[in-house]
């Protein structure tokens, strides 16, 4: 399955988290990425809820690399504190307090094309949380992944109530496998 795709221009990166060459591609750009944060403390906010399913991509990857302990990397947003709507510009405030000029990597479920469901993005800039359910919430990051985990459409919020938890759980392993790689020393 060659399913990566590479928009040059602003090296925004996206694979199928079934095609291990498009993981392995889209994780070289992230170290790349990562370089640029020099001396800066690493922040990985992991947005979403427990309380949905396709919402949950965020807080479960979150868990799961915190569990993991890697060095040099903080993690925000976890199954029992998740970072969400509510509680986002709270977050952000007390990470500007406690960080200086921290490097934040932003990470989120989001909804698009039927073709698109599985693929996993790296943008540079900011990530605007919430557009899929019509909420304005600040935007937040230097970089961001988003995980596609179902098709937009009509009713948002029943579709991330419906979408299947195996495709979280599978790009939720696929996140914490490429932070691993890169913080772990795998990935030279």
């Amino acid at each position: 399955m060659n399913s990566v795709s590479i928009f040059s221009e602003n090296r925004h990166v996206r694979a199928h988290y079934n095609d291990q060459q498009g993981i392995t591609y889209l994780q070289i750009w992230l170290k790349k990425y990562l370089q640029q944060a020099k001396d800066r403390p690493v922040i990985l906010l992991c947005i979403g809820t427990d309380r949905s399913t396709g919402d949950s991509l965020g807080p479960l990857t979150g868990t799961k690399i915190q569990k993991k302990r890697l060095p040099g990397l903080k993690v925000i947003g976890t199954l029992a504190e998740p970072v969400h709507a509510e509680n986002l510009e709270a977050t952000l405030q007390k990470i500007n307090l406690v960080y200086v000029n921290p490097y934040i990597i932003a990470l989120d479920a989001c909804l698009g094309s039927i073709e698109s469901v599985g693929f996993i993005t790296l943008s540079p800039g900011p990530l605007k949380p919430g557009t899929a359910v019509n909420k304005e919430l600040p935007k937040v990051g230097e970089i961001h992944l988003t995980g596609i985990v179902n098709i937009n459409g009509f009713a948002q919020y029943l579709i991330l109530q419906n979408t299947r938890l195996n495709t979280v759980w599978q790009m939720s392993n696929v996140i914490c496998n490429i932070f691993a790689n890169i913080y772990s020393g795998y990935l030279k």
